[in-house]
């Protein structure tokens, strides 16, 4: 016997930017409100889905465009740069569906890995967006992630400093022979600056 949900497809949806809120009416004539926080935390990416850690620090996240995927999905694109998620309407559903406890997990996820939906802001920070290469990856639990750098890090060098305090497996794999750094896709110099919204990308270099 066909899913019930399988057959259940949206009448209505609308995006209220204002409000960082995406509104599903569906057939069956239940309609939800989905924070587009919650839809980025439970995007159905494959990144997401394989990340040792929870996504985290997307309070403020919102959705920029929306792309419709035949008659059966949408891809949303979310102004922190993640658009790998596809949301089928029974997706959308399930998690209309299951928000309460989907939501209550995932804040004690946060609270056993110490990570917070908030990142914090002060004077000389910078938001930028890192990505990761091959056993960075690994490391990071993520392909890229959203970080507030503080306002000590000012440069590669600083970067790279301050992610080796991550913990042993971050030293080792960003010592300054391992690995290379691009800010906005162009080669950098240990002394390049890092400034809001630079997207930069860590590459281990290959060993001899």
């Amino acid at each position: 016997m066909a899913n019930k949900v399988d057959k259940i497809a949206p009448t209505a949806i609308d995006l209220h930017q204002k409000s960082r809120l995406l509104e599903i009416r569906f057939s069956d004539g239940k309609t939800f409100k989905l924070p587009c926080e919650y839809l980025r935390v439970f995007s159905p990416a494959a990144e997401v889905k394989v990340a040792r850690l929870p996504v985290y620090g997307k309070a403020s996240v919102n959705i920029s465009n929306i792309e419709p995927q035949g008659n059966y999905a949408l891809r949303l694109f979310f102004d922190d740069g993640h658009d790998t998620g596809v949301y089928s309407w029974e997706t959308l559903y399930r998690l209309g569906e299951d928000y309460a406890g989907n939501w209550n997990d995932y804040l004690l996820r946060l609270s056993k890995h110490g990570l917070q939906r908030n990142l914090p802001t002060a004077p000389g920070e910078r938001s930028v967006r890192i990505l990761y290469f091959m056993q960075l990856v690994n490391i990071a639990g993520q392909e890229f992630e959203a970080l507030t750098l503080p306002a000590s890090v000012l440069t590669v060098t600083d970067l790279l400093a301050w992610l080796r305090e991550r913990g042993q497996a971050w030293a080792d794999s960003l010592a300054d022979e391992r690995v290379q750094v691009t800010v906005n896709k162009q080669f950098s110099e240990p002394t390049t600056p890092i400034g809001e919204g630079d997207e930069l990308a860590i590459v281990p270099r290959a060993q001899a």
